[in-house]
């Protein structure tokens, strides 16, 4: 048994090595947003959202996916239903996780001509920020690192400093977090959605719009 489990392991190292989406896989698994075969199969294979550069449930869907910057081990729209419209800018910080149902809007329709999106407004959201389930994040909204959205909130305007709790329809700031108390843990291996972050630089260079 023991020969027959060193075999399996020999083969897996050798994959690793050898295929590039098996080693993401084994680099970023037990992460919060760890790359799967079943993420890859259904983007890479089957073409739901493919070009997209980090990974997604087939559920969701994103809009401009180049001038979206995604951070380290932050994937909106990893969790079902999510809607990430891009037509605007938007930038999310490192180890930033989105719930189930977000939606992420940088521009809206012109109300005399709904074809039409005449102001697109850049969203910034920072680091180690919560999105809850079913939050909305309008266009021009700017969080700041530690921002915790309640489930269900519909932000309308920015918490620049970070740091709190908000929560509602608009958004209101429910509470203040301790600073002392907030946590800036790293990966071992730090991954921009399936991009390396050593050679994330380059990636960005020519293929977003930022």
């Amino acid at each position: 048994m023991n020969k027959f489990k060193r075999k399996i392991k020999n083969v897996a190292l050798w994959l690793i090595k050898k295929l590039p989406v098996f080693s993401d896989i084994y680099y970023t698994s037990g992460t919060q947003t760890p790359i799967t075969l079943r993420f890859w199969i259904w983007q890479k294979i089957i073409g739901f959202n493919r070009q997209v550069y980090w990974p997604m449930h087939h559920s969701s869907l994103v809009a401009c996916w180049r001038n979206i910057w995604v951070g380290v081990q932050t994937s909106p729209g990893y969790m079902p239903g999510c809607y990430i419209q891009g037509i605007g800018r938007i930038y999310i910080g490192d180890y930033t996780q989105i719930a189930a149902n977000v939606g992420i809007i940088s521009t809206n329709h012109d109300p005399y001509d709904n074809k039409e999106h005449p102001i697109n407004e850049n969203i910034h959201i920072g680091s180690y920020c919560w999105i809850g389930m079913n939050s909305v994040i309008l266009p021009g909204v700017t969080l700041g690192d530690f921002t915790v959205v309640g489930a269900g909130s519909v932000v309308t305007h920015s918490f620049e400093e970070g740091y709190c709790i908000v929560a509602g329809n608009p958004a209101k700031l429910i509470k203040h977090l301790d600073k002392e108390k907030t946590i800036r843990y790293k990966s071992t291996y730090e991954y921009h959605g399936y991009i390396p972050k050593a050679k994330f630089a380059e990636f960005a260079k020519h293929n977003l719009n930022l």
